[in-house]
């Protein structure tokens, strides 16, 4: 029974790094709107708007990365 257990548990890779990306994801999404709601000028800058939205894209990117290699 145990073997079998194993067995099953070696096919699957750990979904560790999915939950850490996604995680990673949901945080910034929280802190960028709360950001966003108290500044009317957020983000301030055409290099801060361009900051930000790389950062989504890169966690965006690895999120659904990590989703495919973890499946």
């Amino acid at each position: 029974m145990f073997a079998l257990l194993a067995a099953v548990e070696a096919d699957h890779p750990s979904k560790v790094p999915f939950y850490i990306a996604g995680a990673l994801l949901v945080v910034f999404a929280l802190v960028v709107s709360a950001v966003g709601v108290r500044s009317e000028t957020f983000p301030p800058t055409r290099g801060a708007r361009i900051g930000v939205t790389a950062v989504a894209v890169v966690l965006v990117a690895a999120a659904m990365l990590s989703a495919v290699l973890t499946a």
